[in-house]
């Protein structure tokens, strides 16, 4: 699959209801786009940034959440904050773009932390215990003076380059353990890319294909990504046991492929993931079946999940 591709999937609006979609569509509730997945803390809902504010999906049911409707973009989630870039939205008084933002009650209120009016990044992630941050930045700032891969352990105030020696090819991705702050890997063009030196020098792990995203497990044993390979692929390397990386069934995706990936902190079997053409699948068993929630930018409620919420 070419990179316009992608591009294309990251970009379409056009969507699709199937012919399933009932009365049970959660009306109001549509992802124009995709530009991030994660868990809040306590599991009981899914966090999805789109073009207009948070879509937060619970107990079976989507809603909006509460909080200004931004355009996230490189949003993420820790134990105890929400970190995104991005632009906001039309009315707030905040500077575009953001540069980097934090919130600390699930995105009802925002504070923007430094590079305001200066940078949007795209590719950003955050180690789930330590809230180290690692960007990808497109263009130098006040704070970065070149391209490449920067990362802060403390909101931004200080930024170090990370060399990033061995890694090869343009990045779709970062994943920062959970908690190590100096482990990180990138999902690049040529492969998937490991570095135990806050990002000093990168070594492949799967190589030879082009990987487009990751995510450690809680526990930090596992890494879990996604690709392209004649078709979209899904894989997990445990890092413990140094065996291969062992395949993940796929719901049918067709030509689309996996944009994001999360794992809820709570129940750790439950995994959900988004593609780039809008669509949102959950597992309660690990990736061995797959239950759609979103179907090209539109929301799928589903009872039969109802009453799960903080069920561990």
């Amino acid at each position: 699959m070419k990179r316009n591709t992608f591009r294309a999937m990251a970009l379409a609006v056009t969507m699709t209801p199937l012919a399933w979609l009932s009365a049970n569509a959660a009306a109001g509730v549509a992802l124009t786009h995709v530009h991030g997945l994660t868990y809040a803390a306590d599991g009981a809902t899914l966090l999805v940034p789109s073009h207009h504010g948070l879509a937060v999906y619970s107990s079976g049911q989507w809603s909006k959440a509460p909080g200004p409707e931004h355009d996230y973009m490189g949003f993420t989630g820790t134990r105890n904050a929400l970190y995104s870039s991005g632009h906001p939205a039309p009315g707030s008084g905040l500077k575009n773009p953001f540069g980097l933002i934090k919130s600390t009650d699930g995105g009802k209120s925002w504070k923007q932390l430094v590079l305001q009016g200066e940078s949007d990044f795209h590719t950003l992630a955050a180690s789930y215990g330590t809230n180290a941050v690692y960007v990808v930045n497109p263009h130098p700032n006040s704070q970065m003076g070149t391209q490449g891969v920067y990362f802060t352990t403390n909101d931004g105030e200080k930024w170090q380059r990370a060399e990033a020696a061995g890694l090869a090819g343009r990045i779709h991705g970062l994943a920062v353990h959970p908690s190590d702050s100096t482990t990180v890997v990138a999902a690049a063009d040529q492969g998937l890319f490991l570095s135990k030196d806050a990002g000093v020098s990168f070594k492949p792990v799967a190589s030879g294909k082009r990987v487009l995203a990751a995510t450690f497990t809680f526990n930090g044993n596992e890494i879990w990504w996604s690709g392209y390979d004649g078709g979209p692929t899904l894989s997990v390397l445990d890092l413990r046991s140094g065996e291969k990386p062992r395949t993940v069934n796929l719901p049918d995706l067709g030509e689309d492929a996996v944009s994001f990936i999360a794992q809820n902190p709570v129940r750790t079997s439950e995994m959900a993931i988004a593609t780039f053409k809008k669509s949102i699948f959950i597992s309660q068993n690990a990736g061995k079946s797959w239950s759609r929630i979103a179907d090209q930018g539109a929301t799928v409620a589903d009872p039969a999940v109802a009453g799960m919420k903080g069920r561990p």
